[in-house]
């Protein structure tokens, strides 16, 4: 919950307000591409704090720069392979956890 002037605010009511209930095709559409954002931003860090370009991760992976740039626009999702090969670009780890529900 946040508070929005003054008000308790639901954030879980406020997207099922927005975007429907989960298991509905609008929701799953708005949480798939929250989650691309949501990607795209700790990969564009990453690169950042690596000191690469868009034109060095690229070519590290064997991709063109404008890849990159969709990829950190969240405009365009790697496929796992492509996104394994940007994390270890990157000098990054990946952890698989169960979700908690």
């Amino acid at each position: 919950m946040t508070t929005k002037n003054n008000m308790l605010t639901d954030i879980s009511a406020e997207l099922e307000k927005e975007f429907g209930k989960h298991g509905t095709p609008e929701r799953a559409k708005f949480d798939e591409e929250a989650y691309a954002f949501y990607t795209s931003q700790i990969l564009l860090d990453a690169r950042k704090n690596a000191r690469l370009t868009q034109e060095e991760l690229a070519r590290r992976i064997g991709a063109n720069k404008s890849y990159i740039s969709r990829i950190e626009k969240g405009t365009t999702v790697p496929s796992v392979a492509t996104f394994y090969r940007i994390v270890n670009a990157l000098g990054l780890t990946v952890d698989l956890n169960p979700a908690m529900q």
